[in-house]
């Protein structure tokens, strides 16, 4: 049986805004943007390493920028409004690729500003996909060991490798031992850009009179407009999600008037590298779905 040829990427900077946006891209057809989470040292492409080619054999233009604030991207992130800002921002990537609308796949904080960017502008997204989606129930408790150590790991001593590999393996997969040594050297060089560095993307609030604003701004969960927003959602979340707690799958089920829920065992907040192949398959099939 003939081998497929591997689908080629490629890379580029184009300018949203007032930013300067780094992209990979693959495969051609309707516009896919999948947006990666918000720990230390994350970019586009290392988040969804094991999934563009997938999906973009399956048909579609996959497109993986890195974030604000993320990797070779402009930095810098509205401290106030973090989740406005980023879905602004994903609305402008969308018109500067030359199109209306698109389907966004989000883990953790790009999950939050993918769910933020459904409930401003729902007639910008076709379909969503949230894993562990951030913004759901984080004023409700005490922060989880897993996002209390993504949110302290610029203070203290500041950024370590020894800090980032445990951040990963200890909190955002089930088997820490799958991870790649030469992954936490990938990240753990990205954490330690001196711009990030001196103006970290996702910290602690601090303390002052628009904290608790900001607070509730980011919680999600609390927003009235979840019950009303039609967007075709389906959400992915680890059972041994140590970040993001799992009940917000459930909560989001509940609430959104369709919203599709899997919930996978031996899974922890990365459930799109820890499962690729499964994720893959359904993803390829929700984002392929036609009303």
């Amino acid at each position: 049986m003939p081998t497929r040829a591997p689908v080629a990427r490629a890379h580029r900077t184009v300018r949203v805004g007032t930013r300067d946006i780094f992209l990979t891209e693959a495969g051609s057809g309707p516009l896919v943007v999948l947006l990666h989470g918000g720990g230390p040292g994350a970019t586009g492409e290392s988040n969804y390493d094991r999934n563009i080619e997938a999906l973009a054999k399956a048909g579609f233009h996959v497109v993986v920028p890195d974030m604000p604030g993320y990797g070779r991207s402009t930095k810098g992130i509205d401290q106030q409004d973090p989740f406005g800002d980023l879905a602004s921002f994903v609305r402008g990537l969308i018109e500067e690729l030359g199109e209306q609308r698109a389907s966004l796949v989000g883990n953790s904080y790009g999950g939050a500003a993918a769910l933020r960017m459904a409930l401003d502008r729902p007639d910008r997204v076709d379909r969503l996909i949230l894993m562990g989606p951030g913004g759901i129930g984080t004023t409700r408790g005490l922060p989880t060991k897993g996002l209390g150590a993504l949110l302290g790991y610029y203070g203290g001593d500041g950024p370590t490798r020894e800090k980032l590999a445990s951040f990963i393996r200890d909190y955002l997969v089930y088997d820490g031992a799958s991870v790649p040594e030469e992954l936490i050297d990938l990240r753990y060089q990205a954490s330690i850009d001196p711009e990030v560095v001196a103006d970290p993307p996702l910290r602690r609030p601090q303390p002052g009179p628009t904290t608790l604003r900001t607070l509730l701004r980011m919680d999600l969960s609390r927003d009235r407009r979840l019950s009303s927003c039609q967007v075709p959602t389906l959400v992915v979340w680890g059972t041994e999600d140590r970040v993001n707690r799992p009940s917000g799958g459930p909560f989001l089920a509940r609430t959104m008037p369709r919203c599709d829920l899997v919930m996978w065992s031996r899974t922890g907040h990365w459930a799109q590298w820890e499962r690729a192949e499964r994720f893959n398959t359904v993803a390829s099939e929700f984002l392929g779905r036609r009303s």
